[in-house]
């Protein structure tokens, strides 16, 4: 059984699609990062999954029945961005509040554990750091053990050590069955947690596959070399199979969708150049190519598999 199903789904307001029949299968156990610039169409895609909204067409379906019959069983938790923390209660009164609210929760004390909170469970929420309330907000959204778990934004305002601690627990619950959808605009983020990642521009996927997938078929490969001259990035630029060069002082990067081409014609060139390195595309630029300007063509249909 899919987790979360999208059916030839849309959704209109007035005039505007936010979401243009999408056909979507996210599967039991999954742990996928939802990606997209603002207006994409993220935001209502999850409001569907949620039951906050329903489509205007289409079937949604989250754990096999209807998303807000799923949400009202206890089986779904949620972190989002949107509405604050209630003042003048600790984080443990409002983890074990909320952990009243489902049918199996864990103990209190383990969803604060999970979710790095035991150091400050006994202070007033409303004197917490921004940080330190994302956190509280995970321990909210796992206390109830849901099947299937949606985080917004998680690792905003987290430091490096907080936002590792936090993906070990992701990984946790994923490792116990868990579905995981999140969504983040730290892209390397979704590169190294997400075991699939669905990229939604105009209210369409138009990229769905592993992280190396994506890029491997989007973004190419990129060359950096050291060179010389004013006007040796168009030279650059010129070279077969580059479609893109990008220069910070004496170092050129050279986007390409044949870099053997590439490299080849540099050599012949008659360019000065040192310290050549070949590397895989990153998926910031995957992502671009997709969602920008220059990916406008494939935004209309081009769905990435692994």
């Amino acid at each position: 059984m899919a987790a979360v199903e999208f059916s030839a789904v849309t959704k209109r307001f007035g005039p505007v699609r936010a979401v243009d029949g999408i056909d979507l299968s996210i599967g039991e156990g999954e742990v996928v990062a939802l990606l997209g610039p603002n207006g994409a169409g993220k935001s209502t895609s999850i409001s569907l999954m949620l039951g906050l909204r329903r489509p205007t067409s289409g079937t949604v379906r989250v754990l096999g029945g209807d998303p807000a019959a799923a949400v009202g069983a206890g089986r779904v938790g949620a972190m989002l961005q949107t509405g604050g923390l209630p003042p003048g209660v600790t984080a443990r009164e409002l983890v074990a509040f909320t952990a009243g609210l489902y049918p199996r929760p864990m103990r209190v004390d383990e969803a604060l554990q999970q979710a790095g909170c035991e150091a400050f469970a006994s202070q007033p929420v409303d004197r917490l750091s921004g940080g330190q309330k994302q956190r509280v907000r995970f321990a909210m959204a796992i206390v109830g053990q849901p099947e299937l778990l949606f985080l917004d934004e998680p690792t905003v305002g987290f430091d490096v050590e907080t936002r590792r601690h936090f993906w070990d627990s992701v990984r946790a619950a994923a490792g116990q069955g868990r579905t995981v959808l999140f969504c983040t605009h730290y892209l390397d983020e979704a590169d190294a947690e997400a075991d699939r990642i669905v990229v939604i521009q105009a209210g369409r996927v138009v990229a769905d596959g592993s992280g190396s997938a994506i890029k491997a078929q989007v973004a190419g490969r990129a060359l950096q070399v050291t060179v010389e001259g004013p006007d040796v990035a168009a030279r650059l630029a010129a070279l077969p199979g580059v479609v893109g060069v990008e220069r910070s002082g004496s170092r050129a990067t050279l986007r390409c969708t044949d870099s053997d081409a590439a490299v080849r014609a540099l050599v012949a060139s008659g360019i000065a150049w040192s310290d050549l390195e070949v590397a895989g595309g990153d998926l910031e630029h995957a992502f671009l190519a997709l969602t920008g300007a220059d990916g406008a063509a494939a935004a209309q249909a081009q769905e990435v598999r692994a």
